[in-house]
């Protein structure tokens, strides 16, 4: 088995990895949440780089040659380096992607009056990511973040529905709205998101855009997959699932299947 491996802090790399499968229901699939050290967002960076080049590793002794890294905080902090640093030494011939640039690709072509919004953890708003590759693809726009730390752990413990979960989530979507009254694209920055964008919506104008990143790394990966085939080749397809958490398998399970809507079975591992 050569599965695509899907790695992130927890449970929201599992709406990318919803969106991978409807594109691309072919190919194995790896999936690791490294449950029992979330969230990343408030990591440092040689913590992030740390933590994430473990899972990489991981998923690289498992067989995978492909790695997608569906974490934005881990894409913003520890992606780079793991391109340019690590896999020339530890493994020249495999690949990790991950989540930021393909949105940050195609942004621009949603907003009329070229002002972007970006909500995020503390950990990738700090590190400008978005900042600086919304305005590689689309110099002619301005970015304005917002931080929304309590969001993951409002996600994770399943309380982003209660009265002042929804509160906290209104008072960072207004904070960002309040930095330019033209914003009119707002970008999730962070894969746990999707899990609010209903709410998100029903508290914006209808004038302004909301953009999930699932479908758009799932047809960057699909286009990816076409412009490299020698990657393609190696990657089986007899359409498997499997899951790796570092937290308790019985409550990753529960969890999880609320995300795909399927029985799951997950391994426990140990990061190191």
């Amino acid at each position: 088995m050569q599965p695509i491996g899907v790695f992130d802090s927890g449970y929201g790399g599992l709406t990318i990895l919803k969106d991978l499968r409807e594109r691309l229901p072919e190919y194995d699939y790896l999936y690791l949440g490294d449950n029992a050290r979330a969230p990343y967002g408030t990591q440092s960076f040689d913590v992030v780089y740390e933590f994430t080049l473990q899972a990489v590793k991981e998923l690289f002794s498992r067989g995978c040659e492909l790695v997608i890294v569906a974490c934005n905080t881990a894409s913003a902090k520890a992606l780079r380096s793991i391109q340019q640093n690590d896999l020339p030494h530890i493994a020249p011939n495999k690949r990790v992607l991950g989540v930021i640039r393909p949105s940050a690709e195609i942004v621009g072509d949603f907003s009329s009056s070229r002002t972007i919004g970006v909500l995020a953890t503390q950990g990738t708003v700090q590190s400008e990511s978005y900042v600086i590759e919304i305005n590689n693809f689309a110099p002619d726009c301005t970015v304005y973040q917002q931080a929304c730390p309590l969001w993951v752990p409002l996600i994770e413990n399943n309380e982003f529905d209660s009265h002042a979960g929804r509160e906290f989530i209104r008072n960072d979507v207004n904070a960002l709205l309040s930095q330019n009254e033209n914003i009119d694209t707002i970008v999730l920055g962070c894969t746990h998101y999707p899990v609010l964008k209903d709410y998100i919506e029903s508290i914006l104008p209808d004038s302004v855009k909301v953009v999930a990143q699932g479908s758009i790394v799932a047809d960057s990966l699909a286009d990816y997959l076409i412009r490299h085939p020698e990657m393609e080749e190696r990657c089986t397809k007899k359409g498997q699932l499997h899951f790796l958490t570092s937290e308790s398998p019985e409550e990753f399970d529960i969890n999880a299947s609320k995300y795909l809507g399927i029985d799951i079975h997950s391994e426990h591992i140990i990061l190191q």
